[in-house]
């Protein structure tokens, strides 16, 4: 994957160096509430998933990716997104965005999903762009909706999840309706 560059961050795939930051904040209890990672994410599993995606292309059909999204200053990792494109539907990928608390509510989340899905749309021939949420996670609705994205589907209790029943929400943007925000 080509770096990508933005006002305040450089998008490139995740590095063993990132581990160490990666693990702290996959760890934290309000991250990984909504995530499929509990608060025991070790640095062993960060280790274990970069090297799994070392022959892993971004834009390509298949397992996730992890994208760093780094401060071109401090070069400190503020978070990262997550990119699949399935292999069941042509031309479709699902994202997410995971940010270090420290960073939330900055607008990095915005910054760096949004030249992730231009990425996709422009560079990759994506069609459409999805993501699954949490119904109780208003803030990556927000986020999602400030982008363009469009709420799909709120599929009631349709998933166990962390030991409840949980509710899903369904947001995505086609390529022919994506302007991008940056």
């Amino acid at each position: 994957m080509r770096d990508i560059v933005t006002e305040r961050l450089v998008l490139r795939l995740l590095q063993p160096r990132d581990v160490p930051a990666f693990a702290a904040y996959r760890s934290d209890a309000d991250v990984a509430r909504y995530q499929s990672w509990d608060t025991t994410y070790s640095t062993a599993d960060g280790e274990r998933l970069v090297a799994a995606q070392q022959d892993v292309d971004f834009g390509d059909s298949g397992p996730w990716v992890q994208v760093a999204a780094v401060d071109r200053v401090s070069g400190e990792l503020c978070g990262d997104c997550a990119v699949r494109v399935v292999t069941d539907q042509p031309q479709t990928a699902e994202v997410g965005v995971t940010l270090a608390p420290a960073r939330q509510g900055s607008g990095i989340a915005t910054e760096a999903l949004g030249a992730v899905v231009t990425r996709l749309f422009e560079q990759h021939g994506i069609h459409r762009v999805y993501a699954e949420t949490d119904d109780r996670n208003a803030a990556v609705h927000r986020l999602l909706e400030r982008l363009g994205f469009r709420c799909e589907a709120r599929l009631i209790e349709a998933d166990w999840f962390k030991g409840e029943w949980t509710t899903l929400r369904i947001y995505a943007t086609l390529h022919r309706e994506w302007c991008a925000p940056l």
